[in-house]
């Protein structure tokens, strides 16, 4: 209509509620070691790794359609150059943190020109095997432990408050760069090319956009994310072994948070991992039953909720806490 004028409208009420609660969620969460108990510390901790892993397992598969049952490598990765630097460099546990994530991402380079020689579900299976690789490979390595691992013996002059304080706002830190990060990722125009990629390939190459070059940039900075949850998991848990580094259950928790969450959004690994820690928190100690639980959970979840809870909720009320789509508005 002649007269009309249009506005690109990128943000709802919602959304700025969002980002006001946030902040107030930061700042609360900040002052935790303040009022709270050690326990609640050690717990955040954990439940920061596995929503970071789980957040960037969602930018690699829910966005970019790259589905990998392998990421646990550059989670084990990122935990053994922390451990290694620590231990063996004498560089400050906290700081090895960051770099083990940038060793994580560098080392992703190499391995995605074997791993996207591979489609599908070859794909996900070549992942797989890359982390067993990994696996075995530190597994033989003397100075890191070898098969049974070693202790984080870096941190050992720092007395016990401090470490889990100092521990407890970098996961922190890590958690709020990493909502941020892929939230400013998804908005700009990588982040459309790279949802462009996941809905159609061919035709997203066919407009001009380098689909491979993408590809391995996200598939770079989510190993660089799961390096950065596997050396801050292992600063808090001060001891490290293959088994536990390279375990094929940390892509699987992360796959498990990711579906009941909602894939493809942002806040599908929030409500996911939410759901899981409390989960984790009252029905772990019932063993194999707890993780038939999980299992029978993600198939009832996938039958009745295929966009998961999240994704319900946001097809039936059209909620978006994290709005990335660009809307005309007159």
């Amino acid at each position: 209509m002649q007269g009309s004028t249009f506005e690109v409208v990128r943000s709802t009420r919602l959304s700025q509620a969002t980002l006001g609660l946030g902040a107030l969620w930061v700042a609360v969460s900040a002052s935790l070691p303040f009022w709270g108990e050690a326990a609640w510390m050690r717990e955040m901790v954990e439940f920061s790794c596995y929503f970071i892993f789980a957040m960037m397992w969602n930018l690699l598969a829910g966005y970019g359609g790259m589905v990998s049952v392998g990421q646990q490598a550059f989670f084990g990765l990122g935990g053994y150059v922390m451990l290694a630097l620590g231990n063996l460099a004498g560089v400050n546990p906290f700081i090895a943190i960051p770099i083990a994530a940038v060793v994580a991402g560098l080392v992703a380079v190499p391995v995605s020109w074997v791993a996207f020689r591979l489609q599908g579900g070859y794909f996900a299976i070549g992942t797989w095997v890359i982390a067993e690789v990994f696996h075995l490979t530190v597994a033989n390595i003397p100075a890191v432990g070898g098969g049974s691992g070693t202790s984080l013996t870096a941190l050992r002059g720092l007395d016990r408050a401090t470490r889990q304080h100092a521990t407890y706002w970098i996961a922190l830190a890590c958690v709020v760069a990493c909502i941020g990060g892929v939230y400013l990722f998804l908005r700009s125009k990588q982040g459309l090319a790279l949802q462009a990629i996941r809905d159609n390939p061919v035709a997203a190459e066919s407009q001009g956009i380098d689909v491979k070059r993408m590809k391995r940039l996200v598939y770079m900075v989510a190993a660089m994310g799961g390096g950065l949850a596997g050396a801050l998991y292992f600063v808090g848990n001060l001891r490290i072994s293959p088994d536990a580094a390279f375990g094929v259950n940390w892509t699987a928790f992360a796959i498990f948070i990711v579906v009941i969450g909602g894939i493809g959004r942002i806040e599908g690994p929030m409500v996911g991992a939410v759901l899981f820690w409390l989960l984790n928190k009252f029905f772990a100690d019932y063993g194999t039953w707890y993780q038939l639980g999980l299992g029978l959970l993600a198939v009832a979840v996938t039958l009745w909720f295929k966009q998961g809870f999240w994704g319900a909720l946001q097809a039936r009320w059209g909620l978006s806490l994290f709005p990335t789509q660009r809307r005309l508005q007159t």
